[in-house]
């Protein structure tokens, strides 16, 4: 394999833009395809970090006309362009759909029938395909329950139960080969994005990998974006004196993997064939509640806000989900090396200095789920 060119779609973002600058520290020329949704670049510019040495083309994954020539062009295509959101996703159902999976449909139909010199694709996956993690029964073993149901939510009875025998079962490390179930139209089309990229990619030969990235954090993260990852929502509303919402109880556990871990991994998977035709789970192996991160949040950046601990569920979220990352691990050498606490102050230094402030939109969003029927006991 002598990849040297290599197209990240989705380039500008946050994941993205980190990969485009090891790329380039590499020696690698790269080039950018990103249309700059407002959502995410609120400017609709290229963003201040955007790398003078990559090559930067705005335009849309769904237009052939921009999107096949930049393909035909590289060895190596990153898939990162992508509607975000699983909240959002729920009552935007066209364009999740129409950006996420015919986006990812229409790179394959260029690397089906057009000549090129494509050697690896990798496209963005996501915690979101499992639903729910995996967790243990003291009586029937490794279970894999699904979303919850209204009723439990209204009871505020939060923790997950077999689906055998009923008992509160506990969370344990997912892994690959666990049962996947998409609990939202986000999550639903990372899986047929994965799906479809791992089946041409074997049926044509093509190496093919789908990072399943848990809860991803670091530097140039949206922070006016409150459809954004949670850990800048809640930087957001602590920079703008608000206080972090946290649904639930609080005790939702996750796996929060640092920007420069999730980078390496990446190069590891575009330099070697270990994990070809794999999804492969990107995470940091540490368990942490979400409640755990608004207050570690709050004591990094110096103020004393606690977490507004609502007590209420949105019915499309999980309970737990934290990363089995050996198969990273024995296919790929990865190790991720940043300790929570420390990437969390390298975020917070960051969200300090960047020149785009944070502009808390995050009670809009909140409006939107309760006007959609989403929320429960709100």
């Amino acid at each position: 394999m002598s990849i040297r060119d290599v197209l990240v779609t989705g380039g500008a973002g946050y994941i993205g833009s980190h990969l485009v600058d090891a790329l380039v520290a590499r020696e690698y020329r790269v080039t950018v395809l990103d249309s700059l949704v407002p959502q995410v670049h609120r400017s609709g510019a290229w963003p201040s970090y955007a790398n003078p040495k990559a090559t930067y083309v705005q335009g849309d994954v769904r237009d052939r006309a921009v999107f096949e020539p930049l393909v035909r062009a590289s060895q190596a295509v990153v898939h990162f362009a992508a509607a975000v959101s699983i909240g959002q996703s729920m009552y935007q159902v066209d364009r999740y759909v129409d950006v996420n999976t015919r986006g990812t449909a229409l790179l394959l139909d260029i690397l089906v029938n057009t000549t090129h010199a494509v050697e690896k694709v990798i496209v963005a996956s996501s915690i979101g395909v499992y639903g729910e993690g995996a967790y243990l029964c003291p009586t029937h073993g490794v279970v894999a329950p699904t979303i919850r149901p209204e009723g439990q939510l209204a009871a505020r009875d939060w923790e997950q139960h077999c689906p055998v025998c009923g008992l509160h079962v506990a969370s344990v490390p997912t892994p690959e080969d666990k049962a996947l179930y998409r609990d939202n139209i986000y999550s639903m089309t990372k899986y047929h994005q994965e799906e479809m990229v791992l089946l041409i990619g074997k049926t044509y030969g093509i190496p093919s990998v789908a990072p399943r990235f848990f809860n991803v954090y670091g530097p140039r993260q949206s922070l006016s974006n409150p459809y954004a990852g949670v850990a800048a929502i809640w930087l957001s509303r602590l920079l703008n004196g608000r206080q972090p919402v946290v649904f639930e109880d609080g005790g939702q556990l996750r796996d929060f993997v640092s920007i420069h871990d999730v980078v390496d991994c990446l190069v590891l998977m575009l330099e070697h064939p270990g994990a070809d035709y794999l999804p492969v789970n990107v995470g940091s192996g540490q368990t942490v509640t979400i409640l755990e991160i608004a207050r570690m949040l709050a004591r990094l950046l110096g103020v004393s806000i606690e977490p507004e601990v609502t007590q209420a569920g949105r019915r499309f979220d999980i309970r737990h989900n934290t990363a089995d990352i050996g198969r990273a691990r024995e296919t790929l050498g990865y190790a991720p090396k940043v300790p929570l606490e420390q990437g969390f102050a390298e975020l917070i230094d960051w969200a300090k200095s960047t020149p785009d402030a944070a502009v808390d939109f995050f009670d809009t969003a909140l409006d939107e789920l309760r006007q959609k029927g989403l929320l429960i006991n709100s």
